[in-house]
């Protein structure tokens, strides 16, 4: 597509110019007609129309001279300020490689055509740019020098809690994120109230001069918690080989001890104060055995051998065996789990265990079991009305307890359970009433009808 030449005051002055120059040029042929025809004393007549037939041959010549180069030269101008503007549509005639201009005209092509494919490139690479940012699950931010947010994708959007049009050109500090933002690279750190953990990744670069900071953020609470667990399940490996080790011996020993007390002869009371020391040695080590291989069996969970579940009944069925007070069972989708249908009850049974003491430790009651699936994961929530949870930092920290008789491993091996299928165990205060909230969210294979 040609691009026509705009006409304008420069324009007209190089037009101008341009005849000057040719009349110039034919200045001397007038002269030298003038002499001539006064020289062979021609005829008024004939020498007036031998003056106009050279005046229109030289006029037609200027004109032609001036449409073969300033017309061209104007048309490739207009070209040029189309690319400046960004334009890249337009194209100049007569793009041949015959003359100089037309070579011009072909490289001014050239390069119009490579500033095009150039801007299609970019308009690609912002494409993809943007489809990868919506994709992402890491949230993603961009600060100005000033710490404004110039940039954030949709999970930014989600961590933030606000729309993109209330966040973009907000302060760092308005946003919560001034901490990510001071920390340094690799840095691990929390964003509000969330129990996630997030390493920081910093980059600087810079747009149209200026610097820029890149903030990504990445939840490292899976991998920071399996690195937890694994570190509990080697200290219980070696503290349970060793006490093992150590009580075995001990039981017999004091046993063996009492049993020949018995037996001998000597003072009644001394007898008895041995038997009684020897039977308190006995019970403890034995009591401290058992509380080993429970946690022992807990750094030894095995894989969860999956099958087809109907969550329905299985509730039901760990609702049946609480006899303590009654369970509310309200009944959700009929949802059917892929699961250990074992393991899923012993960790039901462990968060309605807690529940249900909760409650009778408060003299209120009931516990309330419900179920409702979201998308592909189905959510189960157990509603206890006790005094709430006082230490949510320790919650899942094997060994810690509130219980005067409790093991501390009850909530652990239910998150333990979970996260093998694939899902999370959370516990929260409640907002409505006294009391805590369990939840379990687990991935759902079907709905049925």
């Amino acid at each position: 597509m040609a691009y026509e030449a705009k006409s304008g005051p420069r324009a007209r002055r190089v037009i101008r110019r341009a005849w000057l120059l040719c009349a110039l040029l034919s200045l001397p042929a007038v002269l030298l007609l003038g002499v001539l025809a006064f020289a062979l004393r021609l005829d008024a007549g004939l020498a007036s129309l031998a003056g106009i037939c050279l005046l229109f041959y030289l006029i037609l010549v200027a004109s032609t001279l001036v449409q073969s180069f300033v017309r061209p030269l104007q048309t490739l101008s207009n070209v040029v300020l189309s690319l400046r503007e960004g334009d890249y549509s337009f194209r100049a005639r007569g793009a041949t490689a015959g003359d100089a201009l037309g070579e011009l005209a072909a490289e001014i092509n050239g390069l119009s055509d490579l500033f095009q494919r150039q801007r299609i490139q970019s308009l690609e690479a912002a494409a993809l740019l943007a489809r990868v940012l919506e994709v992402m699950r890491t949230p993603l931010f961009a600060f100005d020098r000033e710490n404004r947010l110039q940039l954030l994708n949709d999970a930014g959007i989600k961590l933030v809690g606000r729309p993109s049009a209330q966040c973009l050109g907000c302060a760092a500090a308005e946003l919560h994120l001034d901490s990510l933002l001071a920390a340094p690279d690799q840095a691990i750190l929390s964003y509000g109230s969330a129990p996630a953990r997030w390493l920081v990744h910093k980059r600087v670069f810079r747009q149209e001069g200026s610097p820029h900071t890149l903030l990504v953020l990445a939840d490292v609470s899976g991998p920071l918690q399996e690195e937890e667990r694994t570190a509990w399940k080697r200290l219980i490996r070696v503290l349970g080989h060793e006490l093992a080790n150590s009580l075995a011996p001990i039981k017999s020993i004091a046993g063996s001890l009492r049993a020949r007390v018995g037996e001998g002869s000597g003072e009644n009371e001394v007898r008895d104060d041995l038997r009684r020391g020897l039977g308190v040695i006995e019970s403890r080590a034995d009591a401290l055995h058992r509380f080993v291989e429970s946690y022992r069996r807990l750094a030894q969970l095995p894989a969860p051998r999956l099958q087809h579940v109907a969550l329905a009944s299985l509730i039901e069925r760990v609702a049946l065996l609480e006899q303590r007070l009654s369970i509310q069972v309200e009944a959700g989708s009929a949802v059917v789990l892929e699961a250990d249908p074992d393991q899923l009850e012993q960790m039901l049974i462990n968060l309605l265990t807690n529940a249900v003491d909760a409650s009778l430790a408060h003299r209120r009651e009931p516990v309330r079991v419900a179920w409702a699936l979201e998308g592909t994961a189905v959510q189960v929530v157990i509603e206890d009305c006790g005094l709430g949870i006082a230490n949510p930092e320790n919650l899942f920290v094997p060994f810690y307890t509130t219980k005067p008789v409790g093991s501390g491993i009850g909530l652990v091996l239910a998150q333990q359970i979970a996260r093998a299928h694939g899902g999370e165990v959370s516990l929260v205060n409640r907002e409505d009433a006294d009391g805590a909230r369990a939840t379990v969210r687990l991935p759902a294979l079907s709905r049925r009808a």
